[in-house]
């Protein structure tokens, strides 16, 4: 069953806000990611705003190594409308988002801006094929300090959570390092 998932290295940032020359009118998605509690499922749904086109998935993602949330296994399953809705009883641990791209270092980076309760958490998310180009990707001028390890900071448990969270989170990690 190797063949079921793919793995992907990421690295993940705390940024301050949209880095410059992006806007908040730029081209973005809309993100609704549902966590299905106690599993490592989620039901996503991404919206185009310039196009209306709407894109869903049922995805599977977790570390490829205890503790080493760099490396990921990730199995999507794309799914139409009726397929969506009929899952979409599992609603409840809902995170919205709104996905910005730019480049750094050759590489596209993913710079999320949390919506309703965790409105002032800003995500840069870098994800890369090889562990190679993950080893040599330094961290952006415009992040704040790389969190991509930090658990708090990992989508399903972020449900929940409140910008205070974060900031008290944030708070606990410069006072360690």
């Amino acid at each position: 069953m190797s063949n079921s998932y793919r793995i992907i290295y990421q690295r993940k940032y705390l940024v301050e806000g949209l880095p410059e020359p992006i806007n908040p009118r730029d081209t973005h998605w809309q993100i609704f990611d549902n966590y299905i509690e106690n599993t490592r499922i989620r039901l996503r749904k991404i919206r185009v705003p310039e196009t209306k086109q709407w894109t869903r998935v049922l995805e599977q993602r977790y570390a490829a190594e205890v503790g080493k949330l760099s490396k990921l296994k990730i199995s999507q399953m794309f799914l139409n409308e009726t397929e969506y809705k009929t899952l979409e009883h599992f609603k409840g641990r809902e995170i919205r988002k709104n996905r910005y791209f730019c480049t750094f270092n050759d590489t596209q980076v993913g710079i999320d801006i949390f919506l309703g309760k965790l409105w002032g958490l800003n995500i840069a998310l870098a994800e890369f094929e090889s562990e190679k180009d993950f080893q040599s990707f330094t961290k952006p001028d415009f992040a704040v300090i790389e969190v991509t390890n930090d658990k708090f900071f990992e989508g399903e448990n972020l449900v929940g959570k409140t910008f205070a969270d974060v900031q008290a989170e944030y708070s606990k990690i410069k006072g360690e390092s």
